[in-house]
């Protein structure tokens, strides 16, 4: 028996790819962590003692971890696996609320990616969006969507399932079918 990567996992599957979200998801409680760290500080504001600073650095330290805590679980526990049979996204949100989708790779009919603005430019960050038979599954804060895109669409090949990528041409009002290099007007 082989080593399961997940509890669902069944006996004959084979994880193929496994990512996560863009660590930006957790800015929140990044924010949260830093100010919390500063408020530490203040109450050396009141007494300039070297006790009361690191007193207060390390008070704020423990909330900081703590109110960080949240957002680092719903990020590392937050995972979209690829196997030789399904996709599978499980996200976390806080501690107690977890969701679950699992479809199989023979319903994907086509995989996109957008990064649109400075931010996500600047940060490698995207949009994955896949047109499946029962409706759009779409994966915001992707990093490097292009490359997670490309490593989906040789998945899918490779399982012998035909799924095609479409990107826009602003500049001329097309879709360009990436698999095939074929222009299709806009509707």
């Amino acid at each position: 028996m082989t080593n399961k990567y997940f509890e669902d996992q069944l006996e004959n599957e084979e994880v193929l790819y496994v990512f996560h979200k863009h660590p930006i998801v957790m800015r929140k409680g990044l924010i949260f962590f830093m100010f919390s760290l500063l408020g530490g500080t203040l109450p050396s504001l009141i007494n300039p003692q070297f006790s009361w600073f690191f007193g207060g650095l390390a008070i704020g330290l423990v909330v900081g971890i703590l109110l960080f805590m949240p957002s680092w679980i719903s990020w590392n526990f937050s995972v979209f696996i690829f196997t030789n049979q399904r996709l599978i996204q499980i996200t976390q949100k806080g501690l107690f609320h977890r969701s679950v989708v699992d479809m199989g790779l023979n319903q994907i009919q086509l995989v996109n990616y957008q990064v649109s603005g400075i931010q996500e430019t600047l940060l490698s960050s995207g949009t994955i969006m896949m047109q499946t038979f029962v409706g759009d599954l779409i994966i915001h804060d992707v990093h490097h969507p292009a490359k997670v895109q490309k490593r989906i669409l040789e998945i899918l090949r490779e399982q012998g399932v035909i799924a095609s990528s479409y990107s826009t041409n602003p500049d001329r009002g097309l879709i360009i079918n990436q698999d095939e290099g074929e222009e299709i007007e806009e509707a």
